[in-house]
C-alpha cells in the first residue's frame, strides 16, 4: 500500500503543480496581465510565492510536502491561510451525513430488489423492475437534481423543499428534534440524487450474485431435504452471494470523504466535494492535495477492508 500511495500522490502532486495558471495570483484576485494596472509589484508577488513555498523547484516540493503529509500536516489554504486540516473537520461531517444515509437507503433498498429478482428471474414482474433499474440508472444525477428542484422546489410546480444548503436561518439555535428535523427536509433532494442510481447498481450485482448462488448443488441439495424456499435462500444462499456486494465497499470509503462534487455543488452544499472543485478552480494546491491523499488512501484501505470481509462473509476463502 505504501508504494502504491507514493505512487498517486507523486502523479497528483505532478498534474496539480504542471496545470495552469499562477495560485499566487489567483489568491490575490491578480488576472495574468493585469499586474501593473492593479499597483502590485512583482516583489510583492514574490514574497507572495515565498510565503507560499512556491519559490523552491518542484522537484524539492513534493519531499518536503510529503514529509509533512508523514505528520498529518496539510499545510494551509493559499486562500484563506487556514490550515486545510481545520476546513476538512468543518466539511467532512456534512460530507458524511449526505453519503451515510444515501449508501443506507441504496443498501436498504437495493438488497431485497436483487434477491426478489433472482428468485422470480425470467418473470414479467422481474423484467418490469428491470427495465425500471436500467432507467434510474441511466439518469444522469445533475439532470434529476434539476428535474426535482423544478417539480418540487420553488419551480412552476410544487414548492415543498428547499432548493439548496443544509439547514434554515437560525438553526443552530433549535432545539434537537427540530434541528433534525429541518436537516433532513433540507437533505431529502441531494440524498434522492446520490441514491436512485446506486440502489438500482447495487441491486444488479446482488441478482447477479444470488442467481449464481442458487444454482449451486448445494442449494439443490438443500431443497431436497425439504428446507422452505426461504430458509434457502436467507440461510444458504444470501451469505455466499455477497460478495459483489462486499467488492463494491472498496469504494464506498472514499466517497464517503470525496463527496459528490456535482451535487454539492448544485445544491450549494459546503461539503467536501464542493471543497475540493472549488479549489481545483482557484489552484488552491494544499487543499486539493489533501482531498486527493485522503481519497487514495481510503481506496487502498476500502480494498483492504474487502478483502479481508471475503473471509468473513464466505469460509472457503482463506489466506495464506
Amino acid at each position: 500500500m505504501i508504494p502504491t500511495i507514493i505512487g498517486i500522490t507523486l502523479v497528483t502532486f505532478l498534474i496539480v503543480q504542471l496545470a495552469p495558471g499562477d495560485p499566487v495570483k489567483l489568491s490575490m484576485g491578480i488576472g495574468g496581465d493585469t499586474l501593473k494596472a492593479e499597483g502590485q509589484s512583482k516583489e510583492i508577488l514574490e514574497e507572495q510565492r515565498k510565503l507560499l513555498g512556491l519559490d523552491k523547484p518542484l522537484w524539492l516540493r513534493y519531499p518536503l510536502w510529503l514529509s509533512k503529509i508523514a505528520r498529518l500536516d496539510f499545510g494551509r489554504s493559499f486562500k484563506d491561510w487556514r490550515p486545510v486540516r481545520d476546513i476538512i473537520v468543518e466539511r467532512l461531517p456534512i460530507t458524511l451525513q449526505i453519503n451515510l444515509i444515501s449508501i443506507f437507503i441504496a443498501y436498504l433498498i437495493a438488497v431485497p430488489i436483487g434477491i426478489d429478482a433472482s428468485v422470480h428471474a425470467g418473470k414479467i414482474r422481474e423484467r418490469s423492475v428491470t427495465v425500471v433499474l436500467f432507467i434510474l440508472y441511466s439518469l444522469p444525477s445533475f439532470w434529476t437534481a434539476y428535474i426535482l428542484i423544478y417539480f418540487l422546489a420553488g419551480g412552476n410546480y410544487l414548492n415543498i423543499l428547499p432548493v439548496g444548503g443544509i439547514s434554515s436561518p437560525g438553526a443552530a439555535e433549535f432545539g434537537f428534534w427540530h434541528w433534525l428535523a429541518d436537516r433532513l427536509w433540507h437533505l431529502a433532494l441531494p440524498v434522492a440524487c446520490l441514491t436512485y442510481a446506486s440502489f438500482a447498481g447495487i441491486s444488479r450485482y446482488m441478482r447477479s450474485g444470488m442467481m449464481e448462488v442458487l444454482r449451486q448443488d448445494y442449494i439443490r441439495t438443500a431443497r431436497a431435504k425439504g428446507l422452505s424456499e426461504r430458509g434457502v435462500i436467507f440461510k444458504h444462499a444470501l451469505r455466499n452471494s455477497v460478495i459483489p456486494i462486499v467488492t463494491i465497499l472498496a469504494g464506498i470509503l472514499p466517497t464517503l470523504i470525496g463527496g459528490s462534487v456535482i451535487i454539492e455543488t448544485i445544491f450549494n452544499i459546503p461539503g467536501m466535494g464542493r471543497l475540493g472543485f472549488n479549489a481545483v478552480l482557484a489552484r488552491n494546491y494544499p487543499v486539493i492535495m489533501a482531498v486527493a491523499t485522503v481519497s487514495a488512501v481510503l481506496t487502498l484501505f476500502g480494498i483492504l477492508l474487502a478483502d479481508v470481509l471475503y473471509a468473513v462473509v464466505d469460509p472457503r476463502i482463506k489466506y495464506e
